[in-house]
């Protein structure tokens, strides 16, 4: 088997990925173009373990690490899209880049500095 069909696939595969990671709205989508990435990986970590004849399989390892770690990322992805859509009833990433709630940032001056911090509260700490 020749290792540039493996290579392409996962070329193209990687392509999509990106692409959907940068024209996607929808936080699902960008999840699921994340996971399309990961895959790419995967096929090119198996393809080259066994061109190289890896008597470790190191290539294959590391194929299941990424796979634990894209199924905690899902799971992890997918709660974050859930809390958020519970209080802002979308997913759109586009309206989601600020994470302070609708209205709190124009009815907020500007942040109040603590009391007991500053010039001041540093010369009474003094002996």
């Amino acid at each position: 088997m020749h290792i540039v069909y493996p290579v392409v696939v996962s070329a193209l595969l990687f392509s999509i990925g990106v692409y959907g990671v940068l024209a996607r709205r929808n936080a699902i989508l960008v999840l699921m173009s994340v996971e399309l990435m990961l895959n790419a990986v995967n096929l090119n970590l198996v393809a080259f373990d066994v061109w190289l004849r890896d008597r470790l399989h190191g290539g294959q390892v590391l194929t299941l690490f990424v796979i634990v770690i894209a199924a905690a990322e899902i799971g992890l992805g997918l709660a974050i899209v859930l809390a958020v859509y519970r209080n802002r009833q979308s997913i759109d990433v586009d309206r989601l880049r600020d994470l302070s709630e609708t209205g709190a940032s124009e009815e907020a001056g500007p942040p109040e500095e603590p009391v007991g911090v500053g010039e001041d509260a540093d010369r009474e700490a003094r002996p």
